[in-house]
């Protein structure tokens, strides 16, 4: 497995770290399969930052593959992953803002 350089940054629950590096799933059209892969074997050597957007479609897909990797063993927890994603530009008025940000952590 490869060593990512981190950072630490300030969170609710204390500090943590920050992959300096990370993963970024863009869109993929209809080829979950394709990112759940590339998604898992990124795990394996060693990421543990992904970026995503509801926009891309991807956010499905990278949820599957945090899943199997819980399952697989790679990793312990999903508190060892450091996901971010976007809240699109049509989602910015201030009673979107919630709903779109609850199907973005479904």
């Amino acid at each position: 497995m490869v060593s990512i350089p981190e950072t630490t940054i300030s969170s609710s629950n204390g500090r943590r770290p920050l992959p300096l590096m990370g993963l970024g799933v863009a869109a993929s059209g209809e080829n979950g399969d394709a990112v759940k892969a590339a998604v898992i074997e990124a795990i394996k050597v060693g990421y543990r930052h992904f970026d995503t957007a509801t926009l891309y479609g991807t956010e499905k897909p990278l949820g599957e593959a945090i899943e199997e990797a819980l399952r697989l063993g790679l990793i312990k927890s999903r508190a060892e992953l450091f996901i971010t994603t976007k809240l699109w530009c049509n989602s910015t008025e201030g009673h979107l803002v919630l709903p779109a940000i609850n199907q973005s952590l479904r």
